[in-house]
């Protein structure tokens, strides 16, 4: 039978975790030991910088996500580069897959080979069974699309407008 701290002398006691609060009680404060705690006492946290990745780090890893999508039967693979266009990532990968288990298949086989491969933590998002699959590998974005969403989003069209151009010369 559990024992009622405020009728029971024998009870164990809590303890008491601001010092105003032991002082009023009588008893001693217990010390400042969850992390919120600690990132108060702290102090406010450095400014954390991302860190540009080489070009050869950025062909390897397109290299390597193009050569997955490939093996995963994805189809009309397409490179972006968005340097100077966006500040969220160097360039975009797009790709269209005919169902929806294909398209969540090859999602999850891109994140394993990135994480296998020493490219860190990997985000998804849409993976489960939706016509959009996004995957953020940092410095490149992955777009997955059933062919009928992928036009429909014109992704190409938005940020390569100069895919459709005849080339001068």
């Amino acid at each position: 039978m559990a024992r009622n701290p405020t009728t029971d002398p024998a009870a164990p006691r809590r303890r008491v975790a601001s010092p105003k609060a032991a002082a009023a009680a009588g008893t001693t404060a217990a010390p400042a030991t969850t992390l919120r705690k600690k990132a108060v006492i702290s102090g406010p946290r450095a400014k954390s910088r991302k860190v540009a990745a080489t070009p050869s780090d950025l062909d390897r890893l397109q290299a390597l996500i193009v050569t997955s999508l490939e093996d995963d039967k994805g189809e009309n693979i397409v490179t972006l580069d968005l340097a100077g266009k966006a500040s969220f990532a160097d360039r975009m990968i797009i790709a269209s897959g005919l169902a929806d288990r294909q398209i969540s298949a090859m999602a999850t086989h891109l994140q394993e080979k990135l994480r296998d491969n020493g490219f860190g933590r990997v985000r998804l998002e849409g993976a489960g069974g939706s016509d959009w699959v996004l995957i953020d590998a940092g410095d490149i974005v992955v777009h997955l699309f059933k062919p009928d969403s992928r036009e429909l989003y014109g992704l190409e069209k938005m940020w390569g407008a100069d895919l459709d151009e005849p080339s001068e010369g």
